[in-house]
């Protein structure tokens, strides 16, 4: 019964609070967790995420996946619990449990009614999950045969490919460019995820997000009670900065009938100060869609591909900048020296007037949208709290955005995407 009211409740929308602002209150916990908090009692709903600095930028060499492979197996076996037993009390309570890891960060996150007896339920249960995870050998044995039998079927692919030989030319020789391998997995061992836990999943480097019904003293208890138990010690040291990578161009021969193409070098890390710019202009360029100026020449005037997209994806560190097509095999060189002849058009011109004002509307006038559930609101807030973002950060978006110049863009770009820096990969050909 609670299961089926939390997901009722969870489908209304929130569009009343997101045009109202996002009112962030911050503070740093006696144990050192930075704790971002918005009070919402709108709905009987408690969102609560939890972050470290310890995703897979953070593995050791030769033990790529432990990052994700630990954040996977937080809740194989915790507390006295085994896994079926957690699984169930999840549904008992009526909450849903989650998280993941990417290239920074790891997260566990819960969404409870705020009722107190789900709500102390959940909170305990994801407290035991993140203090005291038993880590299984059995289940890490299992997990790991689960992973590199899908990593050996994944490589087949060359979208698969294309993407692992792509971050490894875009970073040579740093934690961003790591992949995972059949034999960094089968390396893993328990001791290696009690370890990681013990040295990542640190009070003082925790990030927790707490959206919806709560007073802020029982979010201050909330955030002090989840780190009670965690690890203490140094933080991990910050990862190493990136070095542009020199251009060069990967050909990968594959059968497939489609030819992959990506194209780019790192770009920015959040907190840039051509985030704005950069974000407006990359609409213009390839993140508009069928709007967008790629799309135009490369699949509306010349047919060379059904899908061709640019993006920024900023990090810790300046994370990708990519470019990405996929066509016939005997149209490949002409659809990359169109994307490149493109690129450089934009580079020196950047966007008209009109394609600045439409992109502008189109990513201020939209923004509400991406901030109408709590678990969208739980996005943005724990992404300004993981990388110390400002606290107006969600508030001054469509503003930034309506105040970026064309001219903002051209130089943006002039700094941050320079051909001599530009790594090319090409999985098939013909």
């Amino acid at each position: 019964m609670a299961l089926r009211l939390l997901i009722a409740l969870i489908a209304v929308a929130l569009a009343a609070a997101a045009q109202a602002g996002v009112d962030i209150q911050h503070w740093t916990t006696a144990a050192g967790a930075r704790v971002y908090f918005v009070e919402s009692h709108d709905l009987p709903i408690l969102d609560v995420n939890v972050a470290f600095p310890a995703g897979s930028a953070y593995d050791p060499p030769g033990k790529s996946s432990l990052a994700s492979m630990t954040q996977a197996m937080l809740d194989g076996g915790a507390g006295g619990l085994n896994e079926e037993q957690i699984a169930g009390r999840w549904v008992d309570l009526g909450a849903r449990f989650g998280g993941g890891a990417d290239s920074d960060s790891a997260s566990v996150s819960v969404r409870t009614l705020s009722s107190a007896a789900e709500r102390e339920g959940s909170l305990s249960l994801l407290h035991t999950v993140l203090a005291a995870p038993s880590f299984p050998a059995d289940i890490l044995e299992r997990e790991k045969a689960r992973a590199i039998a899908n990593l050996q079927e994944a490589e087949t692919r060359p979208e698969t490919i294309a993407a692992e030989r792509f971050a490894q030319a875009m970073y040579p020789g740093h934690p961003y460019g790591a992949i995972a391998t059949t034999t960094s997995l089968a390396s893993l061992s328990r001791d290696d995820l009690v370890a990681f836990h013990r040295s990542h999943y640190l009070a003082n480097a925790a990030v927790v997000s707490i959206i919806g019904d709560v007073s802020r003293a029982d979010a201050e208890r909330i955030a002090t009670d989840l780190c009670q138990g965690l690890p203490s010690g140094e933080a991990p040291p910050p990862l190493p900065p990136v070095p542009l990578p020199a251009a060069a161009t990967v050909r990968v021969a594959h059968p497939a009938a489609q030819t992959h193409i990506l194209i780019g070098q790192p770009g920015y890390a959040r907190g840039d100060a051509d985030t704005f710019p950069l974000q407006v202009g990359n609409y213009v360029f390839g993140g508009g869609g069928f709007v967008s100026l790629l799309t135009t020449e490369v699949r509306e005037k010349r047919g060379l591909a059904y899908d061709v997209h640019s993006y920024f994806e900023p990090r810790l560190r300046p994370g990708p900048f990519e470019i990405g097509l996929q066509t016939k095999r005997s149209q490949a060189d002409e659809a990359l020296n169109l994307v490149d002849a493109t690129l450089a058009k934009f580079l020196k011109s950047g966007p008209s007037a009109a394609e600045l004002r439409a992109a502008q509307q189109h990513l201020a006038d939209g923004f509400a949208l991406r901030l109408d559930s709590n678990a969208k609101l739980m996005g943005w807030v724990s992404m300004v709290g993981f990388y110390q973002l400002p606290l107006t950060w969600i508030d001054d978006y469509p503003r930034n955005v309506q105040a970026v110049t064309a001219a903002q863009v051209r130089d943006a770009f002039a700094r941050h995407i320079q051909p001599e820096h530009l790594v090319r990969v090409i999985v098939g050909g013909s």
